[in-house]
Parts: structure tokens; C-alpha cells; sequence
């Protein structure tokens, strides 16, 4: 389903959008095309980028082909799901240590539905950080890894 969504491949169209939305959700899933896990996630945002299209702008980032970002945001695990609003890094309370990016894909189009929507309600109001509605039990679990400290 990756064919479905359009691509960014070099740090510049990365800015680009990351700049040119505006008034919108900016979700970026970095991953590879080919990671089983990657397609699974790419399902789920194909299936609701035209439900979502008045709230968020999805992208796919290939982490081999943006190292800039993918250091950036600490991307050791994939999919990561980075989001903006306005040029703003969008943090969320997953209920885990890292929350700035959602790290694995969601279990139901319904939880990623609902995230956005949290999102840009938060976004809408001036906040830079949010709590995540998506039942603990469904946000995957991973240790922090450090590299280099």
C-alpha cells in the first residue's frame, strides 16, 4: 500500500513539507517500503488519508535516503511516525519515555484516527505536547537506546 502515499526522498522535500503545510497534521512514518511491519503501517495511512485529508498530509520517508532525519529524531527502530503542525515538532504522551515519535504501527485504522484528531485539537489550542488516546495496552513496547553515551 506504500505506492498509495507520496513519497519524500532527499532532506529537502522533507523541509519543504515540514514548511509548507500549514493548518495541518504533518505525519511523516519512517520505515523501508519492503519492512513487513512498514507495510502493515502503510496500510493503515493509506486506508485513512482520505478520511484525514481536511486534518493531516501524510508522507513516507525511506530512513536509507534521509540519514539527516533519521539521526535526528533517533530513528533505531522502524516504522517511527514523526508529526508537525505549523512547522512545530508535535510531541505525544504515549505513556512510554520517548514522545516524539510513535515507535511500530497501530493495531486499528481507529487508534491512528484518533491520535490525529488529538493532535490537531491540541495544536489547534497552542499545545505542544499531547496525551495519547490509544489504549496502553496497543502502543508497542521498546527500550531507549542510547548510542555512543
Amino acid at each position: 500500500m506504500s505506492f498509495l502515499l507520496p513519497k519524500l526522498t532527499n532532506k529537502k522535500e522533507v523541509d519543504q513539507a515540514i514548511k509548507s503545510v500549514a493548518e495541518k497534521v504533518l505525519v511523516l512514518r519512517f520505515g523501508k517500503d519492503d519492512d513487513p511491519v512498514c507495510l502493515q503501517l502503510d496500510d493503515i495511512l493509506a486506508k485513512t488519508s482520505h478520511d484525514l485529508s481536511k486534518m493531516a498530509a501524510i508522507y513516507l520517508v525511506d530512513v536509507n535516503k534521509v540519514p539527516v532525519y533519521t539521526q535526528y529524531f533517533d530513528i533505531s527502530y522502524i516504522p517511527s511516525t514523526v508529526f508537525f503542525f505549523n512547522g512545530q515538532h508535535m510531541k505525544v504522551d504515549y505513556g512510554s519515555p520517548d514522545h516524539t515519535k510513535f515507535v511500530g504501527s497501530f493495531k486499528t485504522k481507529q487508534d491512528f484516527i484518533d491520535l490525529i484528531e488529538v493532535i490537531y485539537r491540541g495544536a489547534m489550542r497552542g499545545k505542544l505536547i499531547v496525551r495519547s488516546p490509544i489504549d496502553p495496552k496497543n502502543v508497542p513496547k521498546y527500550d531507549l537506546l542510547y548510542q555512543g553515551i
